[in-house]
C-alpha cells in the first residue's frame, strides 16, 4: 500500500515538472510625464469683501414733512444734486417774519441815531440835560444790538429755508430711501438714505502675520508698507470672473488681531463701470512667487498613504518604482514639487492605481499642457 502511494506521488511530481511555466503578468498601460523645468507663478488667495470708498448718511438739517424725493434709489448722483425736499412753507413764513423784525430793528436804530444827533448839540449849550443825552446814547447802542440780533435771526431763518432742500455732499450711488413722501422727519436724527462713493472701491481682507513678514523680506517693504516691488493683486468676483482692474495696496493695519492672528489689509481698485457694489464678497489673488525652473505635476499623479505623498515612476527598464515626494503649493491644477523628483524622471500620471513595486509598464507619453497659468496656493 505504501509503495503504491509513493509511486502516485512521484508520477504527479514528474507531470508537474514536465509542464509549461505560468506566463508573466501583462504590462500595465500607463501614461507618463517626463518632468522638465518650466516657468510658473505661485499665487495666494484670500477671501475679501468690498467697501465703499466713502459712505455718507443723509440726514436732514431741519425738521418737517418730507414733500418729495427727487433722486431715484440706486441712481448715480453728483455732489450737490437735490435728493429730497422738506415742506418749505413754515420756513418761508419764518424768514418773512425775521426780515420784518430786522427792518423794524433798523428803523428803531435810525430813530435813536436821529434823536442823538438832535440832543448832542443841545447838551453842549445846556439846552438838554446830561440824563437825556445818556438815555438817547443807550437807545442807540441797544438799537445796534437789536439790529445785529435781527440780522442773525434772519440769517438763521434763511439757512433753515435752504436746508429744506437736501442735497448730496458727495458723488456716488444713492442707496435705499428710508422714508417716503409725506413722512415727518426730525432734524439731524431721521435717516433719509445713504450715498456710497464707489469709484474707487476698497477691498478688505486679512493675511497672516507670517505672510506679511515674508512679503516684507522678499519685496523690501518698509514700516510704511510701501513695497519696492509691489505684488499684483487680482480681484476674482463671486461668479469666478476676473475683475478687469488690478488692486493697489492702500493700507496695512498696525496691530494683529489677537483672536485670529491675522492682519487687516485694504486695497483700492478703480470702479469706473460700477461693477462693484459695497458689501460684495470677492477673492484677492496675489502673485506670491515667480519660479523659472519649477517642477510641476498634475494633481491626479500624487497619491497619499499614511500621511505621506508619493508617486510612481517608470525606471529605464519600464518597471514601476514608488517615490516619496514633498509637495509645495498648487499652481493651477498642478502641484509644485519641492523634493523627491528630478528633471527627466518619468512620472506615472494615469493608471497608477493598478501598480505595485516592480510592475512591468507599457508607458505612453502624456500630452503636455499648452501653458501654465497662475494658480492658487489655497485660501489663507
Amino acid at each position: 500500500m505504501l509503495k503504491s502511494i509513493l509511486i502516485a506521488v512521484f508520477v504527479v511530481a514528474l507531470t508537474a515538472c514536465s509542464g509549461d511555466a505560468p506566463p508573466p503578468p501583462p504590462a500595465v498601460d500607463v501614461t507618463v510625464l517626463k518632468l522638465a523645468p518650466q516657468a510658473a507663478t505661485v499665487t495666494l488667495e484670500y477671501v475679501a469683501r468690498t467697501e465703499a470708498y466713502n459712505t455718507v448718511e443723509i440726514r436732514p438739517r431741519t425738521g418737517g414733512l418730507l414733500e418729495r424725493q427727487f433722486a431715484r434709489e440706486g441712481a448715480v448722483v453728483r455732489a450737490g444734486q437735490l435728493l429730497f425736499r422738506i415742506d418749505p412753507q413754515p420756513y418761508e413764513q419764518a424768514l418773512a417774519q425775521a426780515r420784518a423784525a430786522s427792518a423794524q430793528a433798523r428803523s428803531a436804530l435810525q430813530q435813536a441815531q436821529r434823536d442823538q444827533a438832535r440832543i448832542a448839540p443841545l447838551s453842549k449849550v445846556d439846552a438838554a440835560s446830561q440824563q437825556e443825552l445818556d438815555a438817547v446814547v443807550a437807545r442807540v447802542e441797544a438799537g445796534r444790538a437789536a439790529v445785529d440780533a435781527a440780522a442773525a435771526a434772519e440769517k438763521t431763518a434763511d439757512l433753515n429755508l435752504g436746508y429744506t432742500n437736501v442735497t448730496s455732499p458727495i458723488a456716488g450711488v444713492l442707496g435705499r430711501a428710508q422714508v417716503r413722501d409725506g413722512s415727518l422727519v426730525t432734524a439731524y436724527q431721521t435717516l433719509l438714505t445713504t450715498v456710497y462713493a464707489t469709484d474707487p472701491m476698497y477691498i478688505n481682507y486679512s493675511i497672516s502675520e507670517q505672510r506679511l513678514l515674508e512679503l516684507q523680506k522678499v519685496r523690501g517693504a518698509a514700516v510704511t508698507n510701501k513695497f519696492k516691488d509691489p505684488p499684483v493683486f487680482h480681484i476674482v468676483l463671486a461668479d469666478g470672473s476676473v475683475y478687469p482692474h488690478a488692486g493697489t495696496l492702500d493700507f496695512v493695519d498696525a496691530a494683529v488681531d489677537p483672536r485670529t492672528g491675522t492682519l487687516p489689509v485694504r486695497l483700492t481698485v478703480p470702479n469706473p463701470e460700477n461693477l462693484l457694489r459695497a458689501g460684495q464678497f470677492a477673492r484677492v489673488v496675489v502673485d506670491a512667487q515667480k519660479l523659472n525652473d519649477a517642477l510641476l505635476l498634475p494633481q491626479r499623479a500624487v497619491q497619499e498613504a499614511q500621511g505621506r505623498n508619493f508617486v510612481w515612476i517608470a525606471d529605464p527598464e519600464r518597471h514601476a518604482q514608488r517615490r516619496d515626494v514633498v509637495m509645495g503649493p498648487r499652481v493651477g491644477e498642478q502641484w509644485l514639487i519641492v523634493s523627491g523628483l528630478s528633471a527627466g524622471d518619468d512620472v506615472v500620471v494615469d493608471g497608477a492605481q493598478k501598480l505595485r513595486a516592480g510592475s512591468v509598464l507599457k508607458p505612453a507619453p502624456l500630452k503636455p499642457a499648452t501653458s501654465v497659468s497662475a494658480g492658487s496656493a489655497g485660501t489663507a
